[in-house]
C-alpha cells in the first residue's frame, strides 16, 4: 500500500480558516448595528400604529357611550405581540376630562427600547402627537 505525499492532501490550512473567520467577524461588526437600528425603528412604528388604533377606538367608544375610558380592555385593545416588552401602552383621562372629552394615550419604551434612548410617544383626543418635530417619530 502506497502513501500519498502530504502536498496532495486536500483541506484548509489554519491560516485560511482564521482569515475567513476574521472576514466574517468584520462583516458582522458592520451589519449588526444597522440590523439593531432597523429592529428599533420597526418596533417604534408598531407602537405608533398601536397608539393610532387606541385613539380610534377611544373615538368610537366616545360615540357609543358619550365618555372616554381609562381602561384599554374596555376598548377591546390588546398590545401587539411585536412590542410587548418593548413598549408599555397606557391611556389616561381624569374623571372630569373623561366626561368633557379628553384622553392621552402613551407608549413608554421599556427594555431594549428604553436602553437605546427611545422617546415616549403620545397622542391625545385632538390628534396632537409627541414628540413633535423629532426625526424618526410620527413620519418625520
Amino acid at each position: 500500500m502506497e502513501r500519498h505525499p502530504a502536498s496532495t492532501s486536500r483541506g484548509f490550512t489554519l491560516m485560511e480558516v482564521m482569515i475567513t473567520v476574521a472576514i466574517i467577524a468584520i462583516l458582522a461588526a458592520v451589519a449588526y448595528p444597522s440590523y439593531a437600528s432597523y429592529i428599533r425603528k420597526a418596533k417604534r412604528g408598531t407602537a405608533q400604529a398601536a397608539l393610532m388604533d387606541l385613539a380610534s377606538r377611544q373615538q368610537t367608544y366616545l360615540l357609543d357611550r358619550r365618555v372616554y375610558t381609562n381602561d384599554p380592555a374596555n376598548l377591546g385593545f390588546v398590545t401587539p405581540g411585536e412590542i410587548q416588552g418593548a413598549y408599555a401602552i397606557s391611556v389616561v383621562c381624569n374623571p372630569a376630562d373623561c366626561l368633557s372629552g379628553g384622553f392621552l394615550a402613551t407608549a413608554t419604551p421599556t427594555g431594549s427600547q428604553a436602553s437605546s434612548n427611545e422617546l415616549s410617544m403620545t397622542i391625545d383626543h385632538t390628534g396632537a402627537k409627541t414628540p413633535a418635530n423629532t426625526a424618526g417619530y410620527w413620519g418625520k
